[in-house]
């Protein structure tokens, strides 16, 4: 069976959302590792540009399901 555009995108933004979401436990990770100060700056930094990302990537994916269905 063959995808169509929007199915293949949709596919696409749903893996990228599943990158993101493996990042964000890989983060979490690191905050129980004992890093220090400025690691944790750093991975608290990568958390929240993650889930701005992951935000994004949310909309684009219900935008492109609700068009799917219409």
């Amino acid at each position: 069976m063959s995808l169509t555009s929007s199915e293949f995108i949709l596919e696409k933004l749903l893996e990228k959302r599943d990158w993101h979401l493996n990042t964000l436990k890989h983060l979490e990770f690191e905050l129980v590792m004992e890093p220090t100060e400025k690691e944790i700056e750093s991975i608290k930094k990568s958390q929240s540009d993650t889930i701005d990302e992951l935000k994004k990537l949310e909309q684009e994916i219900a935008f492109l399901s609700s068009e799917k269905y219409k």
